[in-house]
């Protein structure tokens, strides 16, 4: 993974209380920042790197995270609404209760994520990188999975309703009690090779 060049760095900083909405940054390094409890919208952050920064409670409406690297930081009941991460890629970072809901997170890296439980709802994650990724019980409603690297991804539990399930091979996703819906099934037995037909007439 090579991490964006960066040409000013915020390092060991509270900024928890801090109104970031409308704000920008560019080639940014953030160490070891507290975001905690964070709510803004609008802010935009460009070839950003996030080093074991705390994300945990915030929440981020509208705002751009495009071409960062996150490595090493905590995501605990954070809440994404409409924001664009294209590009952006996640390092050994701990996820628990995620939620994002609409945003284009396309080409996004999270391989070996551990997503149990998230819920992501109408997301577009074209070509994402999500190989070894682990989103059992979580719900993946409505979203946009095309090309996405899906090697290892574990899908069991989880409710995958109104997805792209095309790049899904189910020899190699566990999907053990996943919820589906007809339409997906119809997909996932033709990754299979069997021919799905309509009932036969009396």
């Amino acid at each position: 993974m090579l991490a964006p060049r960066t040409e000013s760095e915020v390092r060991g900083e509270d900024w928890s209380d801090r109104d970031l909405s409308g704000e920008t940054f560019e080639n940014v390094a953030f160490v070891d920042v507290d975001l905690m409890e964070v709510d803004e919208s609008g802010a935009a952050f460009t070839e950003c790197t996030f080093s074991r920064c705390r994300f945990n409670a915030s929440r981020h409406t509208a705002a751009a995270f495009v071409s960062c690297t996150f490595s090493r930081c905590t995501f605990w009941d954070t809440t994404f609404t409409g924001c664009k991460l294209i590009g952006s890629t996640f390092d050994r970072c701990e996820f628990s209760l995620l939620t994002v809901d609409g945003g284009d997170w396309s080409f996004v890296g999270l391989p070996g994520a551990a997503l149990e439980k998230s819920t992501f709802t109408d997301v577009r994650l074209r070509e994402a990188d999500l190989v070894g990724a682990r989103f059992s019980g979580a719900t993946l409603h409505r979203v946009d999975l095309s090309g996405a690297s899906l090697q290892r991804v574990d899908l069991a539990q989880a409710d995958l309703r109104g997805s792209d399930l095309s790049a899904v091979d189910p020899l190699s996703n566990p999907l053990r009690g996943a919820t589906i819906d007809v339409d997906q099934a119809i997909t996932l037995a033709r990754s299979l090779g069997i021919e799905v037909l309509a009932d036969l007439q009396p």
